[in-house]
């Protein structure tokens, strides 16, 4: 499969599952699909964005070689949206390796406090930064607050996962 005439072709569902598969039964192919998540075509990379997000969900070492390039990319100010929330959504469920603990969890407090992020953004933002403080415990405090400041005023999604980190930052 020709990854990048597939992205182009349309934006679905049903071919994001398609390259998805394909990728799944054929990782020598990765390249392809990272090439265009880390090229300058914005619509190619929002499209590679949420094929990587689901590969990260089915068979994230497939993606892992990549997560310093991902954490690199999500920290420039230019970043588009589709590319912080698919890795976000993927690097908070991964052990990501200790190199990358302290600009991840930077970029991940940024989007906390920057009231103009999406509010998948800032979720994911916060279990990958709790991650981090389960390996770094005395930056707990600076993640509650982060936290606290979103609370009073934040969507459901946000007061949820913001209470359950805070809840789990108790007991370290």
């Amino acid at each position: 499969m020709d990854i990048k005439a597939q992205l182009t072709k349309e934006h679905s569902k049903e071919n994001k599952d398609l390259i998805v598969e394909h990728l799944l039964n054929n990782p020598s192919e990765i390249d392809a699909l990272m090439d265009q998540f880390f090229s300058s075509n914005h619509i190619m990379v929002q499209r590679a964005a949420w094929v990587v997000g689901t590969l990260g969900d089915k068979q994230a070492e497939l993606i892992k070689p990549f997560f310093p390039r991902m954490v690199k990319a999500i920290r420039q100010t230019d970043c588009i949206v589709a590319v912080k929330r698919n890795v976000l959504r993927v690097l908070q469920f991964q052990n990501v390796d200790e190199s990358l603990w302290g600009e991840l969890y930077d970029v991940c407090i940024r989007f906390l406090e920057d009231n103009n992020e999406p509010v998948a953004v800032k979720v994911f933002s916060m279990s990958t930064a709790y991650n981090v403080v389960k390996q770094v415990p005395e930056l707990k405090h600076e993640l509650m607050g982060a936290i606290e400041q979103i609370i009073p005023e934040g969507t459901a999604g946000e007061k949820n996962r913001g209470q359950k980190i805070l809840n789990a930052l108790s007991k370290l």
